[in-house]
């Protein structure tokens, strides 16, 4: 086993093999990790976290590296996490984000990062808030989150991210899924991109109209930017950061960003904390006392919600 304080010194410095190590630690939720995340702690915080989500085909992937190169041109370090659907056989990642952002492997100012979802729903993998305060306190000034091209279950992203990115393209019927997908409340800012293409307007006017029907906003309120973009031929996409830059300064001034990070905190203690429960309980099956309990309830001595508030008072009682 490698020295925890090592490793994160040597991530501090910038060294992708130590980031790497430390992510591989939070993905295969090592014995470690423990260590790994106290060590972390004072050192992670100071990143802007933006999640790109959409549906497959919008081009996420040749989006997420057009922002690197706007980000890098400002000198700004940038770990991107691209969250890959899992391998069926062997729980891996598959790797179609890193082929489209090879340009940027030569980059010392860039660390790329697949994970597997390895099933979980959500477009974000489990480990995701752990992997990304690694880039976080490894440096990374921007920490680019792209998730899962699936649709309606990328919801998630918008409690990960500081800013939201929603990723639509012309023809592609991303009007009714944004509305089905309920993602009309999770985008900071929308981006159209493959504007080149026929049908990028209507795609704008029909986005615009949208979120003028899901609009309950204050006068103050942040209101979302359509932003056209090809970002292929890197069009727009300085028209992407300067709305985020924008969204960010919006949050700081507010108070937004603070508690969007509050509430980002609270959810991954309420996960760890249900995880662990669940494994509790789990090492309960074939127990005398969940077989007591099904006992009681079959007999009708007892109804469910009583068994298990009997079963979670005796796991957590120690």
């Amino acid at each position: 086993m490698q020295d925890v304080a090592t490793l994160v010194a040597q991530a501090r410095e910038g060294r992708p093999r130590a980031v790497a190590r430390l992510i591989s630690l939070v993905e295969g939720a090592s014995g470690q990790l423990r260590e790994v995340m106290a060590a972390l702690a004072p050192l992670a915080g100071r990143a802007y976290v933006v999640g790109l989500t959409g549906s497959p085909g919008v081009g996420k992937s040749t989006s997420t590296s057009a922002l690197v190169t706007a980000y890098r041109r400002t000198g700004k370090r940038v770990g991107v996490l691209a969250v890959d659907p899992s391998s069926p056989f062997s729980g891996g990642a598959l790797l179609g984000d890193r082929v489209r952002m090879s340009e940027h492997a030569s980059d010392p100012g860039v660390y790329i990062r697949s994970m597997a979802t390895r099933g979980h729903l959500g477009g974000l993998a489990w480990a995701a808030p752990q992997a990304i305060r690694v880039l976080d306190a490894a440096g990374c000034d921007v920490v680019l989150v792209e998730t899962v091209g699936v649709g309606q279950s990328e919801v998630e992203i918008a409690s990960q991210a500081d800013t939201s990115v929603v990723l639509l393209a012309p023809g592609m019927g991303d009007g009714i899924q944004a509305a089905k997908a309920g993602i009309l409340e999770i985008g900071d800012v929308y981006v159209v991109n493959k504007a080149d293409r026929d049908g990028a307007d209507a795609t704008v006017r029909e986005l615009n109209h949208m979120l003028g029907l899901g609009e309950s906003r204050a006068p103050d309120d942040w209101r979302p930017p359509i932003v056209k973009t090809v970002a292929a031929r890197q069009e727009g996409v300085e028209e992407v950061v300067e709305a985020l830059e924008k969204h960010r300064a919006w949050m700081e001034e507010r108070g937004v960003l603070a508690g969007r990070r509050l509430a980002r905190a609270a959810k991954e203690i309420e996960t760890i904390a249900v995880t662990a429960l669940r494994e509790r309980i789990g090492d309960l099956h074939g127990d005398r006392r969940v077989s007591a309990l099904a006992e009681r309830v079959v007999s009708g001595e007892l109804d469910p919600y009583g068994a298990a508030d009997e079963l979670v008072a005796g796991v957590t009682r120690h």
